[in-house]
């Protein structure tokens, strides 16, 4: 049965997990509230699940990054991007294996969120941006430390310091994304299948 809460839910599948972000008419961008309900999934998946599957419903962006509405109140600002960086990285950490199915613009923070899983299967019409830069932010929620570690140094400074929008011939090129598929999260979830076969010990380990 799926289990929804602020704009976020999780939908479980013997031992899959679908978490699926629920806020179209904002692009998916979130919020304080959404962070804490992610907390929350992700330590109740940890214990029930070996693989999940990030994705966002709708048509248009994977997800657009913080809400820009709470962005524009500086008392909000530094907490909001902490509570971020957190969350992403109890999402790596994790002992799951994370798919990021990723069917549109992954910006800002929406990139590091897929950054923070194991694999990115994306679509066409995907694309990773990191704007933070002309906001006079640096993407400290991973952007910072994960995506040079997944493209490699110079690539990284030239999406963070030149604000490169990469498309999805280039994510895959450079080893942002696994997979190009036409229906993005169709694959992911056949993807997640086949590795959920797997011994759930060795794939934590």
């Amino acid at each position: 049965m799926p289990n929804t809460t602020s704009f976020i839910s999780v939908h479980y599948n013997k031992n899959i997990a679908t978490l699926s972000l629920e806020r179209p008419q904002k692009a998916q961008a979130y919020n304080e509230q959404m962070l804490f309900s992610m907390q929350a999934l992700i330590q109740e998946m940890t214990s029930r699940v070996n693989v999940v599957i990030v994705q966002s419903l709708g048509h248009r962006a994977f997800c657009a990054g913080a809400d820009l509405d709470e962005m524009k109140k500086t008392e909000a600002l530094a907490p909001l991007r902490l509570l971020s960086q957190s969350v992403f990285s109890a999402l790596a950490n994790a002992p799951f294996i994370s798919i990021a199915a990723v069917h549109g613009p992954a910006i800002a923070g929406g990139c590091e969120m897929a950054l923070a899983c194991d694999f990115r299967v994306i679509g066409p019409d995907a694309t990773f941006s990191l704007p933070e830069t002309s906001l006079g932010l640096i993407p400290s929620a991973g952007g910072c430390n994960r995506l040079p570690k997944i493209i490699g140094t110079s690539r990284a400074k030239e999406m963070i310091l030149c604000q490169r929008v990469v498309d999805s011939e280039t994510a895959l090129l450079w080893g942002l994304a696994n997979k190009v598929n036409q229906d993005p999260r169709k694959n992911a979830h056949a993807w997640a299948e086949e590795i959920a076969q797997k011994d759930p010990v060795a794939l934590e380990l």
